[in-house]
């Protein structure tokens, strides 16, 4: 079910290289949608206020409080149609017939802003005609970025026209697809969703980019603290300045106390989080996660029990979700299956879910190489498959496949030697238990961090609406005439911070500093519900002298597309003391958090 590990030769005993040629002889829940000829693009501006994108609202129809309807359970949208091909490893290929295109699918209307969102995003790179007009069904998520997978189309439709004659290798298709007549489809050699996908390119790293594999790899997995014999300190170098021997000698002494208290039998949480809050050597600093998310028992006689319980139970629920006959997430009364497709329905997958997830996993941070890899992109899909079942109040949405990345980038450096692992490094090549122990860790993680947030993600997304009224309540204490000109410009508070708080400012900053950032998150008893708010604050008022000479259109363009690029980790530990500041100040004062009578924009969405 997941990936093998990398064959070849054995390395030497001191190490395994990881080999950077792809194969694509395990290709886990590999699925694409097959997509109708796009139709004319439509003139008309309405859109249909009731549309619910997984169990969330849209963000555009988050900006509509008027027709906002929270009357029921959002409707996930019906699914583009699929062909479905199953398999098992080492059994030859079968494939069924194109499912039938569901009648009634149009491409969605022009949508104003969301188009205005996607032309001032840095990351996402298209052309306006394909943003604007009849792109399909699963192009673009709830902050208007068109996906990847668009992108990709648009690429290929290109050179097939500049290649003529040029035949297909993989599966061509003599008929008219919609995309300049080239039909290319490759069939998963999977056993569970198996629904075609068009060709991907995955990245390939350089041979001399290759990164090594811990010798000691399975003492790791057996228990996180082996690696805590493995740190080894950095040489001063001969030549080095005075105030590099002080950063030097400061960092190693900084991973001494960390290694002494997690080295203890039992961890002291308070003496791990004080620490922990001005951030964790990357050495530690999966170790400190699991520990500080209560994952990992601070008793250090059941770590290595809990640690293969609950890897276990992970991949026991990855098989009963997506092996066939498995019934798990979406089955119906007495396990019958109640999903449209034909082979969904034998595995009895939740398909609107499923799909969902599989438009937005190959959108997860595309600017990295590592997350381009088709074993990062299944391990994903896995994760966010698995808890969106485990979850039904909120199910899966977009924005959560956001929050695993942390986790898993984190944890997979753990096993390898070289810490820098965004390039170079396809996971596909590892063996097959660390991605197993990567994607069970990063799947308990992303719960615990979910279950003290999680009315972020139920029906019209209360915990979000909260924090946005009060950054909003916030932003005039601490800087009234930004507040005043923002309302003067008609700039509503959830037009910006919406995302935000959905995806926890992992939008607007790298991954890296992310990971930082967390440190402090983890260290606070409520990091990511309470203590996000006054980093977000801190954010916006950190750009107060540039915003308040801006009109609407220049406020939301800058809002949208900050220039957070070459933020270092000094630039986040600012960011982070200013936060601290204000959370002093204002924390359990209602007084100062209680906006004026005057203006309750939130009134309007209420449940």
């Amino acid at each position: 079910m997941f990936s093998s590990s990398a064959g070849g030769k054995k390395p030497p005993p001191q190490q395994e290289m990881v080999q950077v040629d792809r194969s694509d002889a395990a290709t886990p829940f590999w699925r694409a949608p097959q997509r109708e000829t796009p139709p004319p693009p439509k003139k008309t501006t309405n859109r249909d206020t009731g549309l619910v994108v997984g169990a969330s609202y849209s963000h555009a129809d988050m900006l509509r409080f008027d027709t906002l309807n929270v009357s029921g359970r959002p409707r996930t949208p019906p699914p583009a149609s699929s062909a479905i091909h199953s398999s098992h490893p080492g059994r030859s290929s079968t494939t069924s017939p194109p499912a039938k295109t569901i009648s009634g699918l149009s491409s969605p209307p022009l949508k104003s802003y969301m188009n205005f969102l996607s032309k001032t995003n840095d990351d996402w790179n298209v052309d306006e005609a394909d943003e604007m007009y009849g792109y399909d069904d699963d192009d673009g998520d709830d902050f208007g970025l068109p996906s990847l997978s668009n992108m990709k189309r648009r690429t290929k439709r290109i050179e097939a026209q500049n290649k003529s004659g040029a035949g297909s290798a993989l599966s061509p298709d003599d008929g008219d697809d919609g995309f300049g007549g080239l039909h290319m489809r490759r069939y998963s050699d999977s056993a569970d969703i198996a629904i075609e996908r068009p060709v991907s390119a995955y990245p390939l790293p350089k041979k001399n980019e290759g990164k090594i594999l811990r010798p000691q790899y399975k003492e790791i997995l057996r228990d996180p603290a082996n690696a805590l014999h493995l740190i080894n300190h950095p040489s001063v170098p001969a030549n080095a300045l005075p105030k590099e021997v002080d950063a030097i000698n400061s960092r190693i002494t900084r991973i001494n106390k960390f290694k002494k208290i997690l080295q203890a039998s039992t961890i002291p949480l308070s003496d791990l989080r004080a620490l922990a809050w001005s951030g964790v050597p990357e050495e530690v600093r999966a170790m400190t996660w699991q520990l500080l998310l209560s994952y990992l028992p601070t008793s250090s006689e059941r770590r290595v029990a809990t640690l293969e319980r609950k890897r276990k139970e992970y991949l026991d629920g990855v098989r009963q979700a997506f092996d066939k006959g498995g019934g798990g997430g979406g089955g119906g009364a007495g396990g019958t299956p109640t999903i449209g497709s034909k082979g969904a329905a034998v595995r009895g997958l939740d398909e609107a879910v499923w799909h969902q997830i599989s438009i937005d996993v190959p959108r997860t941070n595309p600017h990295i190489e590592l997350y381009g890899y088709e074993a990062t992109q299944r391990s994903l899909e896995r994760i966010l498959y698995v808890w969106a079942v485990r979850h039904p109040a909120s199910g899966y949405v977009q924005g959560i496949n956001d929050l695993v990345t942390p986790f898993w980038q984190v944890f997979l450096g753990t096993y390898i030697t070289d810490p820098d692992i965004e390039s170079g490094m396809d996971p596909g090549q590892l063996p097959r238990a660390v991605l197993d122990a990567v994607e069970a860790d990063s799947f308990w993680c992303l719960t615990k961090l979910l279950d003290g947030i999680q009315d972020h993600y139920i029906v019209a997304q209360p915990g979000i609406q909260r924090q946005v009224a009060s950054l909003r309540d916030l932003t005039a204490r601490i800087d009234a005439g930004l507040a005043k000109h923002l309302e003067k410009e008609s700039v509503e508070f959830i037009q910006f911070s919406f995302r935000w708080m959905n995806c926890l400012l992992m939008r607007e900053i790298s991954v890296k500093n992310t990971i930082r950032m967390w440190d402090t998150y983890m260290a606070e008893e409520q990091g990511f519900s309470e203590f996000h708010l006054y980093v977000c604050a801190a954010f916006l008022v950190k750009w107060s002298d540039k915003l308040v000479k801006m009109d609407f259109q220049e406020i939301m363009m800058f809002l949208q597309s900050l220039p957070t690029r070459e933020w270092t980790e000094k630039d986040i530990e600012l960011l982070l003391s200013e936060a601290y500041i204000w959370q002093s100040l204002f924390k359990g004062s209602s007084a100062h958090l209680r906006g004026p009578a005057s203006r309750n924009p939130s009134a309007n969405f209420q449940l």
